[in-house]
């Protein structure tokens, strides 16, 4: 009888096991993205779509993968290029505390300025939907100083002037 119970418990955390690794692929990468990464802060009013994109573009900055950054792209244009500034410009500084201030609402388009603490850089990146109806960023800065360049009317903290939102 004992032999059974424990034939049973092994053949039940066989299948628990194969159950596990097949789910899901994206939410295990997300998991394993998350678990990787230094926590993103947020201010102002991010959507679910606006927030995931930049989450993610945060975490491609840190890891220095400039494919997967470029892959964000929403428009044809310069979107290797872009990435291997962006990635050059602030991939170190990713690596540490980065809050993206996420400005007006964000049904279809956020502006959404990163700060990074660590080497006190800002960069004002544009999350929208893009044609295949997923967010996405614009990726248009092949130019390395506009790439590395931070915006000038973004306040000097984030939520320093308080984020905008449609009412207000």
């Amino acid at each position: 009888m004992r032999r059974t119970l424990l034939g049973y418990a092994l053949a039940a955390g066989a299948l628990l096991t194969v159950t596990a690794c097949s789910s899901d692929d994206s939410t295990s990468a997300y998991q394993t993205d998350y678990t990787g990464h230094e926590p993103l802060h947020v201010v102002g009013y991010p959507s679910t779509g606006s927030l995931g994109v930049v989450q993610e573009a945060v975490w491609r900055l840190a890891d220095g993968d400039t494919d997967a950054l470029a892959d964000l792209s929403v428009e044809d244009g310069p979107a290797e290029k872009t990435a291997r500034n962006w990635v050059e410009s602030f991939g170190r500084a990713a690596k540490g505390e980065v809050t993206a201030d996420f400005y007006d609402e964000g049904s279809t388009r956020q502006t959404v300025v990163l700060y990074f603490a660590k080497s006190r850089q800002t960069k004002e990146i544009t999350a929208r939907i893009g044609d295949d109806d997923t967010w996405g960023l614009v990726l248009n800065e092949s130019d390395p100083k506009e790439a590395s360049t931070g915006p000038t009317w973004a306040p000097a903290k984030p939520g320093g002037t308080g984020s905008r939102s449609a009412g207000g």
